[in-house]
């Protein structure tokens, strides 16, 4: 079996994963090549079908949230919306997509540890979705996402209450300020970046958190802090 056969079953297998066949093949390429890649003259990369397609997640999301939940409000809803389109979400319907060994890398990166991060991940499930909306327009971006996250949007239990929302809002109710976060380093490899991140609160040292993005890294200080003070059961459990 030839080099092309075998890359077209392999994206034919994919491509039934994620529920969508690509007329222009080229774009599920695109959505599931690296920028380390691109430096070695190997095409474009996922960035701009990322970009499109974090829209175009949003706009799908937040159309069934609506559908689904018709006595919702405001809040509940935007509670959920941001459960749903985090990073973390995005990176668990790519595991479960199996995309990981799809995602082209440049020469010298480590594509074990590439291919598990969750933040590149995320990325990619992103580009995915926007390499549909590109090749098939709305409707089959939607029915695309509705596939990969619609169990995450049917879900009927509380909508989780991420740490920074815990704390700001304990820290609110006794008439505190607000808590303050302080990028403080960020290291590792392009492809696998580590940010950390000091949180201050009144009265108490800075507390500091890590993780793929700035946001998680917040969210890791603000848990850590949630566990200093008794509030958070343990570094991964709830409130």
């Amino acid at each position: 079996m030839g080099a092309e056969k075998r890359g077209k079953e392999t994206a034919g297998a994919l491509e039934a994963r994620i529920g969508y066949a690509f007329a222009d093949g080229e774009l599920l390429t695109e959505a599931l090549t690296h920028m380390s890649a691109t430096k070695e003259g190997r095409g474009a990369h996922y960035q701009r079908l990322e970009f499109l397609g974090d829209r175009v997640l949003g706009i799908v999301v937040a159309s069934l949230l609506f559908e689904t939940y018709p006595d919702a409000n405001e809040g509940e809803l935007s509670k959920r919306f941001s459960e749903i389109v985090r990073k973390e979400t995005c990176a668990e319907v790519a595991l479960g997509w199996d995309v990981a060994p799809h995602i082209v890398f440049g020469h010298g990166i480590g594509r074990t540890a590439a291919r598990a991060n969750k933040s590149i991940l995320g990325d990619v499930c992103e580009a995915i979705i926007g390499a549909v909306y590109v090749d098939g327009g709305h409707e089959a971006a939607r029915r695309v996402v509705e596939a990969g996250f619609g169990d995450m949007i049917r879900q009927t239990r509380p909508v989780p209450r991420d740490p920074k929302t815990v704390l700001q809002e304990w820290l609110q109710g006794r008439g505190n300020p607000p808590p303050r976060y302080a990028l403080l380093d960020r290291s590792g490899p392009e492809h696998a970046p580590l940010f950390t991140v000091g949180v201050e609160i009144e009265g108490m040292d800075t507390i500091s958190g890590e993780g793929p993005s700035k946001r998680a890294a917040e969210q890791d200080g603000a848990r850590a802090v949630l566990v200093r003070l008794g509030l958070w059961k343990d570094a991964d459990g709830g409130a």
